[in-house]
């Protein structure tokens, strides 16, 4: 099985650290192996094209974009 790469794009702020802690909860949930990382760079943000934030992109795609997504949502959208 291979590890899902999975990046949290923010800033930092709570909505961030709370779709970081959803995005946890949903891998923890489907007992996935995934590579949990935080794009903090505005400059990196942008490049992915977000202009709203939180994101979040499973293996470069991005998938959610200015919202917190529960974990129930999330979990769908890892087992593509």
């Amino acid at each position: 099985m291979q590890t899902i790469k999975i990046e949290i794009l923010g800033t930092g702020c709570k909505k961030c650290q709370q779709l970081e802690i959803n995005t946890k909860a949903a891998v923890a949930n489907l007992n996935l192996t995934a590579e949990v990382a935080h794009i903090t760079d505005p400059v990196e943000i942008a490049k992915r094209g977000v202009m709203s934030t939180p994101a979040l992109a499973i293996n470069g795609k991005v998938v959610s974009k200015g919202q917190v997504i529960s974990p129930e949502q999330i979990q769908p959208l890892l087992q593509h």
